[in-house]
């Protein structure tokens, strides 16, 4: 029997929600039981594309009520930056959650900026979906929360959205902080975060523009996959503004091997190909009006599911580094799988492709 893909996708990740409403990453692979904002929100995202917008609804009330709890490190944060202190890492916000809301501690580097603009991005879209703007005022707290600590901290090096590289600040990260701003600022009318943006643009096009594309670092010639952000979906730069063509030429020509590579030098697990970014290169082309191109990269990330229809978070039948597999099976077991992200990104780009039916359109009874 076929499986559904679409269903057993919105199935993957109604089981991989908890009670409380946080995401857990993966809940069959051990390292992944926490919930991300950033994963969360992509997650929320794909669940309001297809019609799923109570659990969407679910999980921005999980983020408020987490944000709530940790609210007070914001004010100690701006305190010790206005005496110049120095600030340690277990100071700053957090990544990960626990479902209770708990800051989770893998040893892994806790302080990243791009979660947070990706929920403020994600809770509009939700609102803009459903007209939900109760749920907006509800949060408002949190919002206005976060919106002061990206303004005050934007420009701080952090961790990127592979867990790496602590010590640089990241183009895709800048491109979470101005879409999420941007979009609270649409939502209201406002130009409240204007001045910010622009900054950030600015600062993203003097230190991350080389030879005619976007790099990685500020080197002149790393390539990273999340450099897809900056377009689609925050809006930095359009999908044919010229920097963003040589940007994705460059990929396909240095990460594409049929799925899409997060970096050349990935050895994670081998450095597979994931099905998010292979995805997410298929919704940069539905933008960029290459629908074929786009049709190809759907059927790859189909063709990577498993009689189930679980979706990994990669596969590595073309790894970068085929001798790096077996070192990360050894340490952590197989690749995780199902990865609600994955699920998500599918459904996202079925979406955008006009082949996802939502179930509703509108608000739910009682909103």
């Amino acid at each position: 029997m076929t499986v559904d893909l679409v269903q057993h996708s919105i199935a993957v990740i109604a089981r991989g929600q908890t009670p409380t409403g946080a995401y857990l990453a993966s809940p069959n692979f051990a390292q992944y039981r926490y919930a991300w904002l950033r994963d969360g929100a992509f997650i929320a995202y794909g669940m309001d594309r297809a019609g799923q917008h109570r659990s969407s609804r679910a999980f921005h009330r999980w983020v408020d009520r987490t944000l709530r709890g940790v609210a007070c490190k914001v004010e100690a944060l701006e305190q010790k930056a206005d005496r110049g202190e120095p600030i340690e890492m277990t100071e700053w916000l957090h990544c990960r959650y626990t479902p209770e809301g708990q800051e989770g501690d893998a040893g892994w580097g806790v302080f990243q900026l791009d979660g947070y603009g990706t929920w403020l991005w994600a809770l509009c879209e939700h609102v803009r979906m459903t007209g939900a703007r109760d749920l907006l005022e509800e949060v408002r707290p949190s919002v206005e929360l976060v919106r002061r600590y990206l303004t005050r901290f934007w420009d701080r090096p952090n961790f990127d959205c592979w867990e790496e590289h602590g010590e640089h600040v990241h183009p895709a990260t800048l491109a979470c902080i101005y879409g999420g701003l941007r979009a609270v600022d649409a939502l209201e009318g406002s130009q409240g975060a204007a001045e910010v943006c622009e900054a950030i643009r600015s600062y993203l096009l003097t230190h991350f523009v080389h030879g005619g594309r976007l790099t990685k670092f500020a080197d002149g010639r790393s390539i990273d996959a999340n450099l897809l952000w900056v377009s689609v979906p925050f809006g930095l730069l359009s999908p044919s503004d010229p920097l963003m063509e040589a940007t994705v030429a460059e990929l396909e020509r240095r990460c594409v091997t049929g799925g899409v590579h997060r970096y050349p030098e990935d050895t994670y697990y081998g450095g597979g190909e994931w099905l998010i970014l292979s995805a997410w290169l298929g919704w940069y082309y539905v933008r960029a009006g290459n629908r074929a191109r786009a049709l190809e990269l759907l059927a790859w990330v189909e063709r990577q599911a498993d009689e189930r229809g679980d979706m990994p978070e990669q596969v590595t039948d073309q790894a970068n580094v085929p001798a790096m597999v077996q070192p990360w099976v050894n340490r952590w077991g197989p690749v995780a799988k199902p990865l609600l992200w994955s699920h998500a990104m599918y459904l996202v780009l079925r979406a955008e492709l006009g082949l996802l039916e939502q179930q509703f359109s509108g608000p739910e009874p009682g909103w």
